[in-house]
């Protein structure tokens, strides 16, 4: 399969920061609007996120899926669809699987820009740690569960996870702001309306010494349900999108000194599909096996393991989800429904809860 390398906007935040009314910040937010409508991706350059922070995070997560599978087992929660603590490696399952809408989009696709076709769960671990805690009553208290702390790393967890985590929320409640004034709302529009949401620093682990064949799923093609997704620089490539105005795939570079940012399936709901929802897979490339082999000279004792540095944000759990002024309302494709019971049903598509998922239109 082809594929290209191609530079997604950016969009810069100091010049936000520096006076968000000046005409140079009204078109950074103009930029961040415009990038993720047409792409459903930006990259970010965030002065407060240090390269220092991310290895950190990174080293500490590749210490900790380096463990054995039974020492991890102990941090998982299925009882609360593992919002909190870690999801073991085939567990996950993308919508996609059983979705005749995700598979026409793929039938659509020309061949060589054609995700690999999920056919089972993924092969990746993933551990959940919520950064803000919730500040109001919800019915959905297993998107709210009280953190899992694992007993090797009980002295820097808590202090790690939510250095970079904390980065990576206010990376997101920027681009909000910015996207707003982009959009000609007020910049607290949709930052308020994530008061309480259940957000979650969610790194991935994917073992490259199992998975490291080049075709290699380890997440298949899928969207996300949150927000919007924020990703700090990975050490090894991999993940493909596919922008909205694009015919070809594109392999993301992430500069150092950016974070990459994702629109979500809520970001979709909110703006009637103005925005929608990007897909995109991780998959072992060429370029990841290049990144291994430089590994093994450069940290030969550290484990080889793909981290990704994911941060969701959400809507808070008792907000009404619905197309927001100025985006068209329809009904028929985003209904209005309690984030809680959306939340709650794509995680039963993606087989994290046992509940029988519902059907929507879009």
């Amino acid at each position: 399969m082809s594929s290209i390398v191609f530079a997604l906007p950016t969009v810069d935040f100091g010049l936000y920061f520096e006076n968000n009314t000046s005409p140079e910040a009204i078109r950074e937010c103009e930029k961040a609007a415009d990038g993720l409508r047409d792409y459903g991706a930006i990259l970010v350059k965030d002065p407060r996120v240090t390269k220092e922070d991310n290895d950190r995070f990174l080293d500490m997560m590749e210490d900790y899926y380096a463990q054995s599978h039974e020492v991890k087992m102990r941090d998982a929660r299925p009882d609360v669809g593992y919002q909190v603590g870690v999801t073991p490696e085939f567990t996950e399952e993308a919508r996609c699987i059983r979705d005749p809408k995700c598979h026409q989009i793929i039938d659509e696709m020309t061949e060589e820009n054609r995700p690999v076709r999920p056919t089972g769960p993924d092969p990746k671990w993933r551990f959940m740690w919520p950064i803000e805690k919730l500040s109001v009553e919800t019915k959905y208290a297993r998107l709210h569960a009280t953190p899992v702390i694992p007993e090797a790393f009980k002295d820097t967890w808590t202090d790690v996870m939510d250095k970079w985590g904390g980065q990576m929320h206010r990376a997101a409640i920027t681009v909000l702001e910015m996207f707003a004034i982009g959009f000609g709302m007020a910049p607290n529009t949709i930052r308020d309306m994530a008061v309480g949401g259940a957000h979650l620093l969610a790194p991935t682990g994917s073992d490259l010494e199992k998975h490291g064949k080049i075709g290699s799923i380890l997440a298949a093609f899928h969207y996300d349900l949150n927000l919007i997704s924020v990703h700090g620089k990975s050490r090894y490539p991999g993940l493909y999108i596919w922008p909205r105005n694009e015919n070809d795939r594109i392999l993301v570079q992430v500069p150092d000194g950016y974070l990459l940012v994702q629109a979500g399936k809520q970001l979709e709901w909110l703006t009637g599909g103005e925005i929608l929802a990007g897909y995109h897979e991780v998959v072992v490339t060429k370029e990841t096996l290049k990144a291994v082999e430089t590994a093994r000279v450069t940290r030969p004792d550290r484990p080889l393991w793909r981290i990704s540095s994911t941060f969701f944000f959400h809507l808070s759990t008792e907000a009404t989800l619905q197309p927001l002024e100025p985006f068209p309302k329809d009904d028929n494709r985003y209904p209005p429904i309690c984030v809680g019971e959306y939340v709650s049903n794509e995680l039963s598509h993606i087989k994290l809860i046992k509940d029988e998922p519902i059907g929507y239109a879009n």
